[in-house]
């Protein structure tokens, strides 16, 4: 954990140094602003990792029916379904545990985050964390709350903390709330109708409640700092996928058919406005560019022919024949 500690503090330490120009120092506020920038620093790091996760995701779900063709065929033999299954996945590109990646490449930083904290409760400095560093994250507050604090030991502590578990409850109730619209926003918007039966989608769903259930649990133990790293890892989830989901959803679904409605209505926007500038050009169109037009020759009775009179056909016949 050791380089994970002087990573981790590094970038809490150059954030701090940052709004420590317009905060106090040893306030709560800027630590606790270092660690929001910690998590979008970390967050958009793991921004390819993330598109991998989307992809491999819509792969899982388009190739549904396909799996369950293999399932309906080799479902009496599991190993050679295991191994068509393998077959399938290595020929789209898929990779099933793509989901689990993010979470588990933050899961390190989130146990490094979680100790230094430990660590600077109990005056310890780790890392690139300095003794005034420490003295400054142990005892900075949130809304009087310390960052250090946990809900378990205000509860179970000596000196109960109301500030403490105010604060504890709501990064709870956060942390847990934005786990699971996170992945309820991407099975109800970004999985076709018949991926939502198949074994994919029961994996979705498994996680849809359990990590939820984990995060309550255990957060009860995480420092309120901890906690808000967490919340505000979630939050850059949901905002980033609602973007991908929004601009390029997976084939089939009800992300889909919005976003063909959008272009469509987009496009008409663009014709109608075409159109009326079109017909402005046409109404602006003035007259006189016209061409003129060649003035017809009277029209003469068959008396003024015989009179021979000027202009008249008669004329002009007897000059033919002069």
């Amino acid at each position: 954990m050791t380089p994970l500690y002087y990573a981790v503090s590094g970038i809490m330490l150059a954030w701090h140094n940052l709004f420590s120009l317009f905060l106090d120092p040893a306030g709560g506020w800027s630590w606790v602003l270092s660690i929001v920038g910690l998590t979008v620093v970390i967050r958009a790091l793991l921004i390819p990792i993330f598109v991998k996760q989307i992809k491999s995701s819509r792969n899982m779900q388009l190739i549904q029916p396909k799996v369950k063709e293999l399932q309906k065929k080799y479902g009496h033999d599991r190993e050679r379904l295991a191994q068509e299954t393998m077959k399938l996945y290595k020929e789209t590109g898929t990779n099933p545990f793509a989901s689990c990646l993010p979470l588990l490449l933050q899961m390190p930083i989130f146990f490094a985050l979680f100790r230094l904290i430990n660590h600077a409760a109990n005056d310890e400095a780790k890392g690139f964390l300095s003794q005034t560093d420490v003295n400054q994250f142990s005892h900075g507050e949130i809304f009087g709350a310390p960052i250090s604090a946990t809900l378990t030991d205000s509860i179970s502590g000596p000196d109960q903390d109301l500030a403490v578990v105010i604060v504890a409850v709501f990064l709870v109730i956060s942390m847990t709330a934005t786990t699971f619209f996170t992945q309820r926003q991407l099975m109800a918007k970004n999985m076709p109708k018949d991926a939502m039966s198949g074994p994919y989608a029961q994996q979705q769903k498994l996680l849809l409640y359990v990590l939820p259930v984990v995060f309550a649990v255990s957060g009860i133990a995480f420092p309120i700092g901890v906690m808000i790293y967490w919340t505000t890892s979630n939050l850059w989830t949901m905002g980033q996928q609602f973007y991908i989901i929004r601009n390029n959803p997976a084939p089939g679904t009800d992300a889909f058919k919005a976003k063909q409605e959008r272009d469509r209505l987009k496009a008409d926007k663009k014709g109608g406005v075409a159109l009326a500038e079109s017909e402005v050009d046409v109404e602006v169109e003035p007259e006189t560019r016209r061409p003129a037009q060649r003035q017809q020759p009277k029209r003469q009775t068959r008396e003024q022919r015989k009179k021979g009179g000027p202009g008249s056909s008669g004329t002009q016949n007897q000059g033919k024949n002069k």
